[in-house]
């Protein structure tokens, strides 16, 4: 059994501590750090967590005498490397949310603290642990493609998911994270991890924010959805995608008090929510800055090449990869859950020899992946080893080091060398 602290109780921390309820044999939750009372004792009562040992927050906790083995880290994304420090030295294994940092000062923390304390930190890169990947990397290490020369990954945001959480949302900002960093993070991370222990060494990058701007705004649209007239024949409508559809409410109801306290509210109630908050802004009259679009290219030490597409505005959300190696290529869709193999066939007598392989992700969030991540932690922490999802440290923060090379390359038009 592996006692946990959850620090933040956002929907991915409290998603993760979910495991406890199907194997309370492996996780149990007894401690949380929250700075908002509602979510606080809303969530001491969910998990049954004792009065004492609630806090406001993640340094409170690591003052505190130990009383977990781990800490889930579900913070906001600025604040994951101070919220992570006190943890370790109080002598917790941590599980933290993607991504690590805004820049790679708070990675060199990270990884001082790691060195000094000898505690382990595991990133909830949770694509990576998805069965569709993880039976893509199997194969890769079975040697079935031979060596890698070049892998193609491209995300394609939908508009929805775009326009919630990148336009009018949280992340809308480049300050709190880059576009690449906060929604790229997992495809980076899935190419540093085909290629673990091999260095990326350089970046170029192009990309700019040139559709959800005030200039591109439709005749007759007004700065909030409840007081356009043509909010009706809008895709971007917060009252159609958040009220009538259901879409992310756990993004547009949060601070909404009968939402936040699991109760079912009303139609009426929603819209007067949505309508007066950040998320029933016009997706072309708000404050985001960063980007609707960027594509990056990286050359590794051994010469292999990777390219990554993000596209935003897609009409539905998927991840697609494409790797070719000196034997063979593997593409696949995530959603579809299907992937093939290809390989050269002359000496059988045909062009081509193909294997397709379909795999089961109906109904799991990151393609099966979230679930699997925890119980993988849950190994790591007990000695037990993990599986082929599971990296040191060294890969998840290459993945950032080509965010953060990207984007200044992407910004000042050249090439990047990473150190």
């Amino acid at each position: 059994m592996v006692s946990a602290v959850l620090v933040g109780l956002g929907h991915r921390s409290v998603g993760y501590a979910t495991y406890a309820d199907s194997h309370p044999d492996e996780l149990e939750i007894v401690g949380i750090a929250e700075p908002d009372d509602v979510r606080r004792a809303r969530y001491a009562e969910r998990f049954g967590v004792s009065p004492e040992n609630c806090f406001v927050d993640a340094e409170s906790l690591a003052a505190a005498p130990r009383m977990a083995d781990v800490a889930i880290n579900g913070t906001m994304d600025e604040i994951h490397v101070e919220t992570t420090v006190p943890l370790l030295e109080a002598g917790y294994d941590v599980l933290l949310e993607k991504p690590i940092a805004p820049d790679g000062e708070q990675l060199r923390l990270l990884e001082d603290a790691v060195s000094r304390t000898g505690n382990k930190v595991v990133i909830c890169h949770v694509i990576r642990y998805a069965p569709f990947y993880a039976a893509i990397k199997e194969r890769i290490a079975n040697g079935e493609i031979g060596d890698i020369m070049h892998i193609h990954t491209t995300e394609n945001v939908s508009y929805h998911h775009m326009a919630v959480a990148f336009i009018r949302g949280k992340w809308r900002r480049e300050e709190t994270n880059p576009m690449l960093l906060a929604k790229c993070c997992h495809d980076l991370d899935l190419i540093c991890w085909m290629k673990s222990g091999i260095k990326p060494q350089k970046v170029a990058s192009f990309g700019g924010r040139h559709f959800f701007t005030k200039q591109n705004a439709p005749e007759g649209s007004a700065e909030r959805c409840g007081d356009c007239s043509i909010e009706r024949e809008c895709e971007y409508s917060a009252i159609r995608h958040h009220v009538e559809n259901g879409w992310w409410s756990f993004y547009a109801l949060a601070g909404e008090l009968g939402h936040e306290q699991g109760v079912e509210i009303g139609d009426e109630q929603k819209q007067a929510h949505v309508t007066t908050s950040d998320y029933g802004r016009c997706v072309w009259h708000c404050d985001n800055d960063v980007v609707d679009r960027q594509s990056v290219i990286i050359e590794f030490e051994d010469g292999c090449v990777a390219t990554h597409d993000m596209v935003t505005n897609s009409a539905a959300g998927t991840r697609r990869i494409q790797i070719t190696g000196t034997k063979g290529e593997i593409h696949g869709d995530m959603v579809e859950g299907k992937f093939t193999i290809s390989r050269p066939g002359a000496v059988a007598g045909t062009e081509t020899i193909r294997e397709e392989v379909q795999l089961d992700v109906q109904d799991d969030l990151h393609g099966g992946g979230d679930m699997r991540l925890v119980a993988d932690f849950l190994g790591v922490v007990r000695g037990d080893g993990g599986s082929v999802s599971t990296t040191s440290l060294a890969d998840s923060i290459n993945s950032h080091l080509i965010a953060y090379a990207a984007d200044e390359a992407m910004r000042e038009e050249r090439v990047v060398t990473i150190d």
